[in-house]
């Protein structure tokens, strides 16, 4: 130890010297938050209660032993109309497909309500996917046809990759073309949509708005509905998809984890 009485303590004798042997930890970095991952649509949920549950209240508690005409029409409104504030309060932003549901629901509460002529039914329920295939076909007079932002979305598919690699390959104008063709697709699956709700409204629903048995048919019409048109319009827009996915992998020669943004 460098100790004299006439210099006092040697302050570099008591220094600590780090040992070359032995590294200063560096200090443990804070964990990153975690970011609550969006819930997924349940499917199952959302058949029951605005399918199954409607579909059965207007079948068989539009009696006058039991809610009437008008109680069980407005219960049976207030399961989907429920349902889709309940989605977009869970989800915290605007979807434009729930509000289209609630304004779908609103009209046919108020052509009941009114005791309107059927047909006006049948035209309601063309219209509303009927909108959605117009919609669909007036984004391909912008840059950005919809089914970009169904698919090529910089949340399911990593964007920047895949258009690096097409333009390696030169296929970006093919691609852009695809596209286009799978949003033409998109449209005819809503056409479809239209054209059998409208047969299916004048098929099913005679009796008079506001009366049991126009309830009775509503809700048959619910039902039938599910198979006979929302499965095929699923599967159509399903076939869309895979049109899309199977272009990106065959134009930019990356596999589909690739394809893929990184969660």
């Amino acid at each position: 130890m460098n100790y004299s009485p006439a210099q006092g303590f040697n302050r570099q004798a008591f220094a600590f010297h780090p040992s070359p042997a032995m590294p200063i930890p560096a200090p443990a970095a804070s964990p990153a938050p975690k970011i609550p991952a969006a819930r997924p649509g349940n499917t199952l949920a959302e058949l029951l209660i605005a399918v199954l549950l409607p579909s059965f209240v207007l079948m068989w508690l539009s009696g006058p032993e039991w809610l009437g005409d008008l109680g069980a029409l407005l219960l049976a409104l207030a399961f989907p109309l429920g349902w889709a504030i309940y989605s977009g309060l869970l989800e915290r932003r605007f979807s434009g497909m729930a509000a289209l549901g609630v304004i779908s629901t609103l009209l046919t509460g108020g052509i009941a309500l009114l005791a309107l002529d059927t047909r006006w039914l049948a035209i309601k329920e063309a219209a509303v996917p009927g909108v959605i295939a117009i919609a669909v076909l007036l984004s391909l007079l912008s840059k950005r046809p919809l089914v970009r932002l169904m698919v090529f979305h910089p949340t399911i598919m990593n964007v920047p990759r895949i258009e690096a690699a097409l333009l390696e390959r030169g296929e970006t104008a093919a691609f852009e073309r695809r596209l286009r063709v799978g949003t033409l697709m998109l449209a005819g699956s809503f056409a479809f949509s239209s054209v059998m709700n409208y047969v299916l409204a004048v098929w099913i629903v005679h009796s008079p708005a506001g009366s049991e048995q126009f309830n009775a048919e509503l809700g048959r019409m619910n039902l039938l509905s599910w198979p006979m048109i929302a499965i095929p319009s699923m599967l159509l827009t399903m076939g869309v998809l895979f049109y899309l996915a199977r272009g990106i992998r065959q134009m930019t020669g990356l596999s589909l984890e690739e394809c893929l943004n990184p969660q």
